[in-house]
């Protein structure tokens, strides 16, 4: 395939059915350089691909330009409310706002405020994160994102707390061995909380259900069969998102720290801690989100008989959210 296929509005240009044409589509989405688009930039994308759909494209613009033009547009504008993400909770500012939280999770030796500090300040990124980029095809009060928040916070500094507490109080563990067990201790905290998240953020949308749309892109109906699979789909990648990013650089480290570069140079470890933490996130973030498409397909036939009936349509979409 060439790089730059023939143009298809609201389509991506990698093959969305395989893992490795997600991966491709979300390394465009988590693209950091589109957290440089100015706001002349992003009018002159929106203005082209409204001339697209209008059919009233200059001849000499080329495929290229409207991919990349749609590459911005889905990178800072929401694709149901139309309106811009803010720079730190969109996609492409997940890593570089993230990396920060990430490094002072895995700091070595904390104590219970700096446990408490780190893991309030990465949920209420990740909150923050999971609203901005949530299905808003349906209104959600502020009290949804509300109870979201305070339950991700809870759920993981008690257990992060409680964890760290158990880990002081297990005198058989020698202090290296204590240690290591201590840097691990922020991937179940955090894994757990961000599936009380995505679920206490969006459960509004088992209530209410979510749109489904036809191969046209035409509103269908609401659905809250499609809406569990959103937030299943969904939760299952935020327990992914974390396994790399929170438990490949205590590996790492610990061989890292053993070199006589850094046993000399103790200055470095945190540069080469934080090295460490971004590679992880860069790597983990794409993989995370690429095991299913954003938007999603399934038959109608496992969704309401309602929805069955309002469509010829075999196959339906809807937004699962990021």
């Amino acid at each position: 395939m060439s790089e730059y296929p023939t143009f298809q509005y609201g389509k991506s240009r990698f093959d969305q059915n395989t893992f490795f044409g997600r991966f491709r589509h979300f390394l465009d989405v988590i693209d950091p350089s589109t957290l440089f688009v100015n706001e002349k930039r992003l009018q002159e994308c929106l203005e082209l691909l409204n001339h697209f759909k209008r059919g009233t494209l200059p001849p000499d613009v080329t495929d290229a330009q409207l991919w990349r033009a749609q590459k911005i547009k889905q990178a800072i504008i929401h694709p149901d409310t139309g309106e811009k993400i803010l720079m730190p909770f969109r996609m492409s500012g997940f890593i570089p706002f993230g990396t920060p939280v990430v490094v002072g999770l895995l700091l070595p030796n904390q104590t219970l405020v700096s446990t408490v500090f780190w893991q309030w300040l990465n949920q209420s990124h990740n909150a923050c994160v999971n609203y901005c980029n949530r299905n808003a095809s349906k209104p959600t009060p502020a009290s949804t994102f509300v109870q979201g928040y305070l339950g991700a916070v809870t759920s993981a500094v008690s257990i992060a707390v409680g964890l760290s507490v158990l880990i002081q109080k297990a005198h058989r563990f020698s202090p290296a061995t204590r240690l290591l067990v201590q840097r691990f201790i922020p991937f179940p905290a955090v894994a757990s909380a961000n599936v009380c998240n995505v679920v206490l953020m969006r459960h509004s949308e088992l209530s209410e259900g979510i749109s489904v749309l036809d191969s046209d892109g035409n509103v269908v109906g609401t659905s809250k069969l499609a809406a569990r699979h959103a937030l299943l789909e969904t939760a299952l990648t935020r327990v992914v998102l974390p396994m790399p990013i929170l438990v490949l650089p205590p590996i790492i480290m610990a061989v890292l720290e053993k070199l006589p570069l850094l046993q000399k140079q103790r200055r470095l470890v945190l540069p080469v801690h934080s090295l460490v933490c971004l590679g992880a996130f860069s790597l983990a973030l794409p993989l995370a989100i690429s095991l299913f498409p954003q938007m999603s397909q399934i038959d109608v036939n496992r969704l309401e008989p309602e929805i069955a009936m309002a469509t010829d349509c075999k196959i339906v979409t809807y937004n699962k959210g990021l």
